[in-house]
């Protein structure tokens, strides 16, 4: 099974307070969704981000690392956000998801700027305030719409795909983590058919990316700020900019290798191997772990116990963290971090270019069986470097 990130070309927020409905902050650490009081009224205004993926990285992650069977038959694709600094949030909070139906310019703005810059997207302009280009709010072609349903907040603010196909939505409860994971298949799929066949709307749409918002109920409601939202944006500089996690089948467990499945039950050893400790951010590496018994039955033989190959079953998985940090960055999968077996053991393969470059990693393993669970944290490092 393989995971494999890749990280956004481009996002920014998009202000409706009327001060800074023209400024773009495309420069800026943080995303965030957020309704600001007027400086001359009592009105409350939403924001609204907007990410991008390269076309070429979704087409190499798509064709040449899944490939196009795999990808449109087993692949599950996610769009993940790291929470920052949430304030005053409901009890219950609903994010929504669309597909942009008009392209952009990031822009190099920040929100701290003086004078405020307005040379990228914003709440008016997707592009800037020398071209001046609306956003198209009054012809919505190809079932797209966008701007707003209410009078005292200004046109504006992205179009998008109205249908269920180009939508999706996340649910946060109190006590959730507030880190997003949208499915986004159906939406990345349709940009497959549109990079890779020239499909047209609306089996295929090209990719301009993807708009967050809060629910309209909720942007519509002009008294109210319903708490803020921030999210790490691509130009923090911290580990947690945003990715299009995918994930697909990869694994293989041929049935010759069943008869040497050692127990849990038993003292085992487990040992990484393979492992060069550093590789370049291109790297496909290919780890092997050994398996035996801690105390191997003792028999008579011309070669070593401790060199024959034994396995775990097939519900064994790997983990990978940050080693500074300890964030997840891989999990235990059932679906996806299963390991596969050859006659040489067990092994997986990493993408080392969906990790961050210039960082640690430290590898886990788990084994369930019908004695338990068992989590083998051996400290077995590594390092993504450019």
């Amino acid at each position: 099974m393989a995971y494999y990130f890749i990280f956004p070309e481009m996002d920014t927020t998009l202000y409706s307070q009327p001060d800074r409905s023209e400024m773009n902050t495309g420069n800026d650490e943080i995303l965030e969704l957020v309704k600001e009081r007027g400086s001359s009224d009592n009105i409350v205004y939403p924001s609204r981000i907007l990410i991008k993926f390269r076309n070429e990285d979704l087409q190499e992650v798509m064709n040449d690392i899944i490939g196009a069977d795999a990808f449109n038959n087993s692949s599950k694709v996610n769009l993940q956000l790291t929470a920052a600094e949430p304030k005053n949030l409901l009890s219950t909070l609903n994010v929504d998801i669309f597909a942009v139906s008009q392209s952009w310019d990031e822009g190099t703005g920040r929100y701290s700027n003086l004078p405020t810059s307005s040379n990228g997207a914003s709440w008016k302009y997707r592009n800037n305030t020398t071209v001046a280009t609306e956003w198209t709010t009054s012809s919505f072609a190809h079932s797209s719409t966008g701007s707003i349903g209410e009078p005292l907040i200004t046109l504006g603010g992205g179009v998008w795909y109205t249908s269920a196909s180009f939508y999706a939505s996340e649910q946060f409860l109190v006590g959730n983590t507030l880190d997003t994971n949208f499915d986004v298949l159906s939406i990345v799929k349709k940009w497959s058919a549109s990079l890779n066949a020239g499909t047209t709307f609306p089996d295929g749409i090209e990719n301009n990316g993807f708009l967050l918002k809060k629910p309209d109920a909720i942007e519509q409601n002009t008294s109210h700020s319903f708490g803020e939202l921030q999210y790490f944006a691509v130009d923090t500089h911290t580990i947690h900019p945003p990715k299009l996690s995918f994930k697909w089948d990869d694994s293989t467990f041929p049935n010759a290798y069943t008869a040497s499945i050692l127990d849990s039950n038993k003292d085992l050893n487990v040992t990484l191997y393979n492992n060069k400790e550093e590789y370049n951010q291109n790297d496909v590496a290919t780890f092997r772990i050994h398996i035996r018994p801690q105390y191997p039955t003792r028999t008579f033989s011309t070669s070593s116990n401790y060199l024959n190959s034994s396995y775990f079953n097939t519900s064994s998985f790997y983990s990978i963290r940050d080693a500074h940090t300890e964030q997840e960055i891989i999990p235990f999968d059932s679906e996806y971090t299963k390991m596969s077996a050859n006659n040489e053991g067990m092994y997986f393969k990493i993408y080392m270019k969906g990790l961050q470059p210039e960082r640690y990693y430290r590898f886990l393993f788990k084994n369930h069986d019908s004695f338990g669970t068992t989590i083998y944290d051996n400290n077995y490092y590594f390092k993504v470097i450019r």
